[in-house]
């Protein structure tokens, strides 16, 4: 009798647990959650199940999935979308920023000056200043003399005579040095321009300090000689910089537009571990050599519990616009003399094409002008049309800031990516007309919502270091086109506000091959989920910018949550 009973009591539990259905780690209820699912569902309560969502629905609903151990959150009314995923930029570049002497707030060359000369009276002598995120476009007040619009090195060579300075633009495609680091250097009158690249000199032929593009590489090379080529203690020390910062704004996915092999051990040994807090999709940035020795050993899809994924390739083919380094149809307004810089030649883009599409990896190129955009698809074209059998490609143009209206149609055409961002678009807006006159800008410059008409698929990210990596910015930036001087770049090319979300999740997602991972909240995706203090989808665009992340939620896990979680 008491076996009996005993396997009564365990049958009517069993049934019990079926009927009641399996029970949430983590419960959030009394939101207004956006999936972006095939319906645009919006719901109030999301369950989560280890690292997967186990169910999205009403409060009541999912109230039911609550156990004695589940974790539950009152949203109390805020946004909740899927997890936002950065759609390019640096990841290590941006620790590495953050770490290094920040010059993105600084408005005149003077102000340069006294931050090199703070930095100088605290370092050893011979010690290296590094820095990055000048630009002279955005400086109040310019000094009366200047090379090609760049000051000249003598004020920033006086007041740090025994440390090398290497100052990098916020574009990234330029820098500037003073005497020390040229001398370290051996850059002189007499040394050439390399291919790809310039040295800004005087009248009287000698360098003024700036290096563009490819001839950056002639003072690096020196630094990493010195140096060290990130170390491995710098590198963690980067990273963490880079995780912390990601999780503050939001950011569950990161897409990683240029790494080394060695970079990629160094984000394996992390995954490995459980130290690496984002999941990062990276591309490899190697000379074509090292790709055909080495690819197939780096392909990872979703290693370490999908913290991990290497299934593309990035190459330059062009500069900045800023920096003069876009490479043109036609001249540039204010430098008549110059069509920019074309960075590796397309026949060498097609060398690195053909390794890509044998080996079944995705090409991620960065084309800013006109003519690079235009390149590029050629380029990918070709390849295409060479490999018929090949489907799904899902080849990306990294930028794409000037499109000529010929090639606007070629991205859907194609099935070609336009990886844009938002936040470029006005922060080099003021001065965007004054490099490639009224009619290119209007007709040319960040034509996002042409694009996404068209039927091309638009993803969203911040490029940085480039630009702060602040998802609200770049929302704002997206939906309203407003520069900070108060002015609108061109609005009719503004996203709304679900295609801005839309951008920064989804389109993120398909951009990497993982659609059906994230990119939505959906019942067995990953429960990767930002929440935020307001509704940016419906409130006025002037609260966007002090809108706060409240959480951040990594594989059904808490790994963000604000002080203050004022739901507003």
């Amino acid at each position: 009798m008491r076996t009996m009973a005993l396997w009564l009591m365990l049958t009517l539990g069993l049934i019990t647990a079926c009927q009641k259905g399996p029970e949430a780690d983590l419960i959030l209820l009394n939101g207004r959650i956006v999936t972006l699912d095939s319906h645009n569902t919006i719901a109030q309560a999301l369950a989560v199940k280890g690292d997967r969502i186990l169910a999205v629905g009403k409060t009541a609903e999912i109230e039911k999935m609550k156990g004695e151990t589940t974790r539950v959150i009152d949203l109390k009314g805020a946004l909740v979308t899927p997890g936002l995923i950065e759609g390019h930029a640096h990841f290590l570049g941006l620790g590495e920023a953050l770490l290094r002497l920040d010059l993105t707030r600084t408005r005149s060359w003077q102000d340069i000056v006294d931050s090199v000369a703070h930095r100088a009276a605290q370092a050893k002598a011979g010690e290296w200043i590094i820095g990055r995120g000048w630009h002279q476009e955005k400086w109040d007040s310019r000094p009366k003399k200047l090379v090609e619009g760049y000051p000249v090195h003598d004020a920033l060579s006086q007041v740090s005579p025994e440390n090398p300075v290497i100052l990098t633009h916020a574009s990234g495609h330029a820098l500037f040095i003073n005497r020390k680091a040229m001398e370290m250097a051996g850059i002189t009158r007499q040394t050439p321009n390399p291919k790809g690249g310039k040295i800004i000199r005087d009248a009287r032929g000698n360098p003024t300090g700036v290096l563009l593009e490819n001839a950056m590489d002639l003072v690096w090379k020196v630094y990493h000689q010195q140096v060290g080529e990130n170390p491995q203690q710098q590198k963690l020390r980067a990273a963490k910089k880079a995780m912390q910062a990601c999780l503050k704004n939001g950011i569950t996915s990161f897409h990683d537009a240029g790494a080394s092999f060695a970079d990629i051990e160094f984000f394996k040994r992390l995954a490995e571990t459980e130290q690496l807090k984002v999941r990062l999709y990276v591309m490899i940035l190697e000379p074509d050599q090292r790709l055909r020795q080495m690819l197939s050993q780096y392909r990872l899809i979703g290693y370490a519990n999908n913290f991990l994924t290497v299934r593309a390739i990035k190459r330059y083919m062009d500069g900045a616009l800023g920096s003069h380094g876009a490479w043109l149809f036609k001249p540039y307004d204010d430098a008549p003399g110059s069509v920019g810089y074309n960075v590796i030649s397309p026949d060498s883009l097609l060398a690195t094409a053909r390794i890509a599409i044998k080996h079944g990896f995705q090409l991620c190129t960065h084309a800013i002008g006109d003519r690079a955009n235009h390149e590029v698809l050629d380029v990918y074209e070709r390849v295409f049309k060479e490999n018929p059998d090949k489907q799904d490609l899902r080849w990306r143009i990294e930028h794409a800031q000037l499109i000529h209206p010929v090639d606007v149609p070629r991205f859907a055409s194609l099935g070609v990516i336009a990886a844009m961002q938002g936040i470029h678009c006005t922060s080099d807006g003021p001065w965007v007309e004054q490099r490639i006159g009224e009619k290119r800008a209007r007709e040319e410059a960040y034509l996002w919502q042409t694009l996404w008409q068209s039927g091309a698929v638009v993803a969203n990210g911040t490029d940085a270091p480039v630009e702060p990596i602040d998802p609200l910015a770049n929302f704002y930036a997206l939906i309203t086109r407003r520069m900070k001087n108060g002015a609108y770049f061109y609005p009719e090319q503004s996203l709304d506000a679900m295609q801005a979300l839309k951008a920064y999740t989804y389109n993120n997602a398909y951009a990497a091959f993982e659609e059906q991972l994230k990119g939505s909240l959906e019942p067995g995706k990953l429960a990767d989920v930002t929440v935020f203090s307001r509704d940016i989808l419906n409130d006025p665009p002037y609260k966007i910018p002090s809108t706060k992340v409240l959480y951040t939620i990594i594989g059904g896990k808490i790994v963000y949550q604000a002080a203050d979680r004022t739901v507003e």
